[in-house]
């Protein structure tokens, strides 16, 4: 994992004083304060540095650089969120409002927003979607025509045309409700980037269109909701941490119809190889 690799690529070491050590390589580090339990994640500094507790490495706080920073929203789409069309998904729909909170905080600090969400497109039915996916997102898994990109129909007393299932520019692929609002809102300013997605993680793969912005941005530290946890959110997370990413996980932005053990699984390894925090933490210092 990441603390296991860091230690490998460069043993710890102590700077200017005993209480500074550093974790990392010569380009991407953590210096880590032992007397105040403190991580800063800046490498090389900010102009505006924040402080934000955590839930992680005995309730430590970390430091981050906003201009390196983003906030990731993972699939908070009408497939996954409307109740017409996923009516378990109550803890989704209710990390709708938190969502929204942490963007408009986010976008006043002057923090971008990503969201990373399925988009398929016929490249992807002919050449990249794996048989595991196309059965898992089959209707009783029998029939591969009701798979990805299948129509949907309407809903709502067909008011609502569905669209084609998970396929780009559906409007079941569209941010869910307010969110949709939100996002458009933040490209009139700039603040908001969209990323499609054909597998669970946003960053499987060699330069996927989301690790090229990130890669292009110089964005290190990532701060993630979305749904679902133990999925989608749990995918792009760890390839976070493989791919040596500051990787937060911000527990009541992020949901799951799966069991709670699903999500205990979650919490526990990003807890260890990032941090997890909460919106009721970390919002007052935004503000």
């Amino acid at each position: 994992m990441f603390k296991t690799l860091a230690l490998a690529l460069t043993a710890s070491a102590t700077l200017a004083g005993a209480n500074i050590v550093k974790f990392g390589n010569y380009y991407n580090y953590w210096l880590s304060n032992t007397t105040s339990n403190n991580f800063d994640l800046t490498r090389y500094g900010s102009d505006n540095p924040i402080t934000l507790p955590t839930l992680s490495h005995s309730n430590s706080t970390i430091t981050i650089a906003p201009e390196r920073t983003a906030l990731v929203i993972i699939d908070m789409q009408n497939y996954f969120l409307h109740p017409e069309l996923s009516s378990r998904a109550t803890l989704g729909r209710a990390a709708v409002a938190p969502t929204l909170e942490m963007i408009d905080a986010f976008r006043a600090k002057g923090m971008k927003i990503a969201w990373v969400q399925w988009g398929i497109d016929d490249y992807d039915l002919t050449h990249t979607l794996s048989p595991s996916f196309i059965y898992g997102f089959s209707s009783s898994h029998r029939m591969d025509n009701t798979s990805f990109c299948s129509e949907m129909g309407t809903i709502s007393n067909g008011t609502i045309d569905a669209g084609k299932k998970l396929c780009r520019g559906s409007w079941n692929a569209q941010q869910y409700g307010p969110l949709y609002d939100s996002y458009l809102k933040g490209l009139d300013l700039g603040t908001d980037f969209y990323f499609n997605k054909n597998t669970l993680s946003g960053l499987w793969g060699v330069f996927t269109p989301f690790e090229q912005w990130l890669h292009d941005t110089g964005v290190t530290t990532l701060f993630f909701g979305g749904v679902n946890t133990d999925q989608c959110v749990w995918g792009t997370m760890i390839d976070s941490v493989y791919k040596g990413y500051d990787t937060i996980m911000v527990q009541d932005i992020c949901a799951t119809t799966s069991p709670i053990y699903a999500t205990q699984m979650v919490v526990y390894n990003i807890g260890s190889d990032g941090w997890t925090t909460n919106t009721s933490m970390i919002l007052p210092l935004l503000k």
